[in-house]
């Protein structure tokens, strides 16, 4: 059975960036028990009157549709996108990442931070934080190798889509 097949969607919203927006979007998740993987959300024009939320979730196909539909139902809503529906798209993420060691354990976070080209913006004897920004598996890959070379904290913006090509949400 198709329908019972469980997907993950990045979803767009260009909303009115006005007061309690993004609380009625996200109370319309949580409301009906639907789960929000990651969220972001941000003025896109010069004047700041609209705001875009990138939503990743995962569910059903029927659960993606009904959460599509209701999005578009709310008053504030200009457009919804399904973008791993759409067709081709950039996701990424922002991460700042924190790994605490010495000797051989910073030389190999040294190493492994280029090959993901992952950059130093802070730096003590004892510590590192990384910024990497990438894809979420690229981003999880890169925490796993940390992880036995003192990984402590990671801090991480939610995704941000867009699609490829000519094709773009207007208001």
């Amino acid at each position: 059975m198709s329908g019972t097949n469980v997907r993950t969607a990045t979803i767009a919203v260009l909303v009115e960036n006005e007061a309690g927006v993004l609380a009625r979007v996200i109370g319309l998740f949580s409301g009906r028990g639907y789960n929000i993987d990651s969220l972001t959300v941000a003025p896109v024009d010069e004047e700041g009157r609209l705001s875009r939320i990138t939503i990743v979730t995962s569910g059903t196909e029927m659960v993606i549709e009904q959460i599509k539909a209701q999005l578009d139902r709310l008053v504030p809503v200009h457009r919804v996108h399904d973008l791993t529906m759409e067709g081709p798209h950039l996701t990424r993420e922002l991460a700042l990442i924190k790994v605490v060691g010495k000797g051989e354990n910073r030389v190999e976070a040294l190493r492994l931070a280029d090959a993901f080209r992952a950059r130093v913006v802070d730096a003590t004897t004892e510590s590192f934080v990384f910024e990497m920004t990438g894809n979420a598996d690229k981003i999880d890959a890169f925490c796993g190798l940390m992880r036995p070379l003192g990984l402590k904290e990671v801090c991480r913006t939610g995704a941000v889509a867009i699609a490829r090509g000519t094709a773009h949400m207007a208001a």
